[in-house]
């Protein structure tokens, strides 16, 4: 059995006003626990987890508003990584799988570790896959991934001079974390720049990647990995720019669905000549990844390129691929950990799954907190839906908005279109003020 923390920010079916357990808070003589503990941090899709026959108990840090149904949310923040490792050593867990980027960047996985605890997630270093653009090219150079050619800066002035030299457009990037708003994608050369100084005045953009604009389909394949081999999921494709038509800037992304229209022969492509290449050269360069790699892939008619590699399940895309995955989960992020993954421990069924991401006003730029929002009981207790909780939290009783993209309904069905209907059939009946949402999600 299985005795699990996990630490999350985007899961729910239900909300309910008991969030927290406040114990997991106060010291306590460790209890003589005799089944295997699991942590997780951050993770879409809590429940898939709860369904283990592994597990024995579920501990989400810090959860949110509809986390309390599948586990016990405990208000400890994905930053307190010393209290992180109090809460798992006296609760004898075995596995702690940590979801967002930032505690991944910041060495949680290092910390708990060295005291001996099993982690889902890269190490720091080998993170920087996705903490740093900068680096994540270079391992693509090193191991000869097609991806688009690039320039770095660490220099306003050299940047934008190179930029006018050019005489073309840029997609720009912010070298470091910027929580899926670090890409600006110009038109031209007089976007470029302006792209430059408002990157290079953010912390994340101290240092800044031109890269050459891919033309094509974008598709998100994600893969558990435990440093040697790799076990992918159904491919999916999710919308990134805020307004219908894909325009509008760029988000974390306002919906996805899954599977993607992808054959056989180009999926197996992208996970052997683009992915697997990576983790060898991370390997090579005693930089172990263990966790789930996301690839960002653009299918141009040269063939398929890399965009960008991320070091954790991406959402939206994990909100559709998780319902569709058949098998025990929990057991495959065990044997990553641990080193002893086999691609054929998942599989995943027939069918389809597609989401829509309910946004709060102002996002992405200033998003607004503190709407009350409506409907939200009544749309849990649909079939065929799944609504996961991003931002929201309880104040006076109502459960009101909290961040920019507040709840992902996802929709199921035997075909895409089936999957897409079910899910706006239940957004209609959900409101706050200044709510936005793509209506063309699948059919752009």
């Amino acid at each position: 059995m299985v005795f699990a923390l996990f630490v999350v920010r985007f899961f729910a079916r239900r909300a309910k006003k008991r969030t927290t357990d406040d114990k997991y808070l106060l010291p306590q003589a460790e209890q003589p626990y005799q089944t295997f503990a699991t942590a997780i941090i951050a993770l879409p899709r809590a429940s898939h987890l709860a369904q283990s026959p592994l597990l024995d108990r579920l501990l989400i840090a810090p959860g949110s508003p509809g986390t309390a149904e599948v586990g016990h949310n405990v208000p400890v923040s994905v930053d307190s990584h010393e209290l992180l490792l109090d809460i798992a050593r006296r609760e004898h867990i075995g596995l702690v799988v940590i979801g967002p980027e930032a505690p991944l960047a910041a060495g949680l996985t290092d910390l708990l570790t060295d005291a001996g605890i099993l982690v889902f997630g890269p190490s720091a270093s080998a993170a920087q896959i996705e903490s740093s653009k900068i680096f994540a090219k270079q391992i693509m150079d090193q191991a000869g991934i097609p991806c688009a050619q690039a320039h770095a800066f660490d220099d306003q002035a050299a940047a934008i001079n190179f930029a006018r030299i050019s005489n073309m457009p840029w997609v720009v990037k912010a070298d470091g974390l910027a929580a899926g708003k670090g890409v600006i994608v110009a038109e031209s050369v007089e976007q470029t720049i302006a792209a430059i100084v408002q990157l290079m005045a953010t912390h994340a953009g101290q240092r800044v990647l031109l890269e050459q604009r891919l033309v094509g389909e974008e598709v998100s394949v994600l893969a558990l990995c435990d440093g040697t081999t790799l076990l992918p999921l159904p491919p999916a494709r999710d919308h990134k720019r805020l307004r219908d038509g894909d325009i509008g800037p760029n988000t974390g992304g306002m919906g996805a669905y899954a599977p993607a229209d992808l054959d056989a022969e180009t999926f197996t492509h992208i996970v052997d000549h683009l992915m697997l290449p990576a983790v060898r050269a991370m390997t090579a360069n005693n930089q172990p990844f263990r966790g789930a790699l996301y690839a960002g892939v653009m299918l141009t008619e040269h063939g398929p390129r890399i965009l960008e590699f991320n070091a954790r399940f991406g959402d939206p895309e994990t909100q559709v691929i998780m319902p569709l995955l058949e098998g025990d989960l929990l057991a495959a992020l065990l044997a990553c950990a641990e080193g002893r993954l086999q691609p054929d421990m998942l599989r995943w069924s027939a069918g389809s799954a597609a989401c829509v991401v309910l946004a709060s006003a102002g996002y992405p730029e200033a998003p607004r907190a503190g709407d009350v929002i409506s409907g939200v009981e009544s749309a849990a207790e649909e079939p065929a839906v799944l609504l996961f909780h991003a931002g929201t939290d309880w104040a006076d009783g109502a459960l009101v908005t909290a961040g920019g993209r507040v709840l992902c309904v996802t929709g199921l069905g035997n075909t895409r279109r089936a999957a897409l209907a079910r899910a706006y059939e239940v957004v209609e009946n959900i409101s706050f003020d200044g709510m936005q949402y793509r209506r063309d999600i699948g059919r752009s």
